[in-house]
C-alpha cells in the first residue's frame, strides 16, 4: 500500500488514541469532583467505553484497508507505527 494511505491510517489511530484517552481522563476528574454528578459520570463512562470499543473496531477495519484488503486477514501488520 501506499505510503500516503498508511500515514493517513497512522494520523487517525492516534488520534483515536488520544480522543480515549482525553476522554478517560475527563472520566476521572468527574470522579474526584465534589459533589459527584452520578447521572453524569454515568454516562460520561458508557460513553468513553463506547468509544473506546467503536474505535478499535473502526482501527482494525482501517488497518485491513490500508494493508491493501489482503486476501487472509494473516496478512496484515501487526504493528503500522514501527
Amino acid at each position: 500500500m501506499t505510503d500516503h494511505i498508511l500515514q493517513a491510517y497512522r494520523e487517525v489511530e492516534m488520534a483515536m488514541e488520544r480522543y480515549t484517552m482525553v476522554l478517560d481522563e475527563h472520566v476521572a476528574a468527574l470522579q474526584s469532583t465534589e459533589p459527584i454528578d452520578q447521572e453524569r459520570l454515568e454516562r460520561m463512562t458508557h460513553g468513553a467505553k463506547a468509544m473506546r470499543d467503536s474505535s478499535l473496531i473502526y482501527l482494525s477495519y482501517a488497518k485491513f484497508i490500508a494493508c491493501g484488503m489482503p486476501e487472509s486477514p494473516d496478512l496484515v501488520e501487526d504493528d503500522l507505527q514501527g
